[in-house]
């Protein structure tokens, strides 16, 4: 069996050329230029010549520039034609864009806000969007898609090695748009077989569900202003909501019209939100809908989510959890590792634990890693169990790579 074609060496390539191909153009005009400067300074050339046409230098002037636009459009395309060849028997996933969050759907129908992929193994991504033009953007695999509304198109790669890598929104999208970030895990295949039994459960938590539709991309869970009303405490609350005659009324938040803003979300808006939000009628089951009105509801108890924490208080803008830099340490390996403190104008090694995740997060100013300017605001409206969360969140974070360091030994 042939090897398929690799898009990312194929991309690679192209850029190369472009980039060889600017090097030599810029070297080269730069010596010419200089050139001219030498040649037809003043003090050598006090009187202006008149140039006669020259046939040939017309001919290369063409010519030359024609061959180089053809060159870098023929990389460009041998790099785009791979990216679309897809072997056969690559496994295919579902990936839908969103205001604002990614959801990745498996051949089995289970859902994830993380592309989880076995290694070796291609990868096809069919991709489209519920509501505005995103585009899926996955440097470390050379892909950049855009997600388009009532169309569907697709992109492949094959994960050769172990690791996490980042999935970014390329296309501006709204107000939390640097906030559509997600994560391709690249795992073994044992490992990946394992996560699809075990999230089988852990898929039927309220919290994850959030997440998995992409309502945390617009909606709250801990009462913090989104660009749709928070989830937290909604339930029986009074709203003003505008029909699509333009009306106004005050409603009652009840079981009924959760389920009415899920699966029929423009029948009527929430005063002061835009009109944005898709319907989920035939997404989500009746099942997920129980289990996301009974938490709305109290019904099912509300346990704050760390990853949620972290996403929805703008944390992961600043902190990657690849181990990539942004503006911040990466939350990746943080938890128990000795940090250098700046507190109190003294240098202190403190090993991260909910104790010093509670100083930093509470007061930044008077506890932070030296090595970094501080522009991090405290968050002191967090709870003692909010902060705990967290911690529980870094603690996962830390695990995945001390497992990933032991499997590559």
């Amino acid at each position: 069996m042939d090897q398929p074609i690799n898009p990312v060496q194929q991309v690679d390539f192209a850029f190369y050329v472009i980039f060889g191909i600017s090097i030599v153009l810029l070297f080269g005009i730069t010596l010419v230029a200089l050139f001219m400067v030498y040649r037809y300074h003043h003090e050598r050339h006090p009187v202006a010549s008149k140039l006669k046409d020259n046939v040939w230098l017309e001919i290369i002037w063409v010519l030359l520039p024609s061959l180089l636009v053809i060159s870098m459009f023929y990389y460009g395309w041998i790099g785009f034609k791979a990216l679309r060849s897809v072997p056969d028997g690559a496994m295919e996933v579902q990936v839908v864009g969103r205001m604002f969050s990614w959801s990745f759907e498996y051949p089995d129908g289970k859902r994830s806000k993380v592309l989880y992929v076995p290694v070796g193994t291609p990868i096809r991504l069919n991709i489209t969007s519920d509501d505005v033009i995103h585009s899926l953007y996955i440097p470390a695999f050379r892909i950049k898609m855009d997600a388009v509304p009532g169309m569907e198109t697709y992109a492949w790669f094959d994960p050769r090695t172990l690791g996490s890598y980042d999935i970014l929104c390329s296309e501006y999208c709204g107000i939390k748009h640097a906030n559509m970030l997600s994560t391709v895990e690249v795992v073994s295949r044992e490992d990946y077989e394992k996560w699809l039994k075990s999230e089988s459960k852990a898929q039927q938590t309220a919290v994850v569900l959030f997440e998995n539709y992409g309502c945390t991309g617009c909606h709250s869970l801990d009462g913090s202003r989104g660009s749709g009303p928070s989830l937290l405490n909604l339930f029986g609350t009074k709203q003003v909501v505008v029909e699509p005659d333009g009306n106004e009324k005050t409603i009652v938040v009840d079981k009924k019209y959760l389920r009415e803003a899920i699966y029929e979300p423009n029948k009527s808006i929430t005063k002061g939100y835009p009109a944005v939000m898709p319907s989920y009628k035939g997404e989500v089951s009746e099942d997920d809908l129980a289990l996301m009105i009974g938490w709305m509801t109290g019904e099912i108890e509300k346990k704050p989510d760390g990853k949620v924490l972290l996403e929805d208080n703008g944390c992961l803008s600043c902190h990657s959890t690849d181990g990539s830099i942004i503006e911040a340490p990466t939350l990746k390996g943080i938890w128990g590792k000795r940090l250098l403190l700046q507190q109190g104008g003294v240098s202190i090694r403190k090993k991260m634990d909910r104790a010093v995740l509670e100083q930093i997060l509470r007061n930044p100013e008077t506890v932070r890693d030296g090595s970094w300017k501080v522009m991090m605001p405290a968050y002191d409206t967090l709870t003692p169990d909010e902060i705990t969360a967290i911690a529980e969140y870094l603690k996962t974070l830390t695990a995945d790579e001390n497992r990933k360091k032991s499997d590559k030994q």
